[in-house]
């Protein structure tokens, strides 16, 4: 017998922010959601209820993230992307991540996206990173102004180079 112990990760559940399972962005009920920033939030239901209007339905795939969960994320993106450079492109760390903030949202199905290139930045709702179709942060200048270019990926952003 081997005297090797084993130490089996603790995976985070959904009071830490995981959605095992898409939710609606109605859903107070879930961490994820419940703890967006209010005015995203606001932003969000809107732009869902005129989406509905048009058939369209959004759903939450994450949101809020506790710190313990964004760096569950992290660990798993460096083991799946073979380092910590690559793991950067999509995941960020928890003093960076917009998600531990509450200040970003990730959203599906497709339709939902493609509903929201063409009239998020009316709500303020905006792609951030060109490789995730599916993050989306509250730009409120966006209203008025359009959405600000996007990032390639998260490598490219400042607010990620602290």
């Amino acid at each position: 017998m081997s005297s090797t112990t084993w130490t089996v990760p603790r995976t985070l559940g959904k009071a830490h922010g995981a959605v095992p399972e898409p939710v609606s962005v109605f859903d107070d009920d879930t961490p994820a959601v419940a703890n967006l920033d209010p005015e995203l939030l606001d932003a969000l239901r809107r732009a869902a209820k005129d989406a509905a209007a048009d058939g369209v339905e959004f759903v939450v795939n994450g949101g809020w993230r506790s710190p313990e969960y964004q760096r569950q994320l992290l660990r798993q993106a460096v083991s799946k992307y073979g380092s910590a450079e690559e793991a950067a492109r999509w995941v960020a760390t928890p003093d960076t991540s917009a998600h531990v903030s509450g200040d970003a949202v990730d959203l599906g199905p497709s339709a939902a996206r493609a509903w929201l290139s063409e009239h998020g930045a009316g709500y303020g709702l905006c792609q951030i990173y060109a490789n995730e179709p599916w993050h989306y942060e509250l730009r409120p200048e966006a209203v008025e102004h359009g959405c600000p270019p996007m990032y390639a990926d998260p490598t490219h952003d400042p607010r990620m180079w602290k």
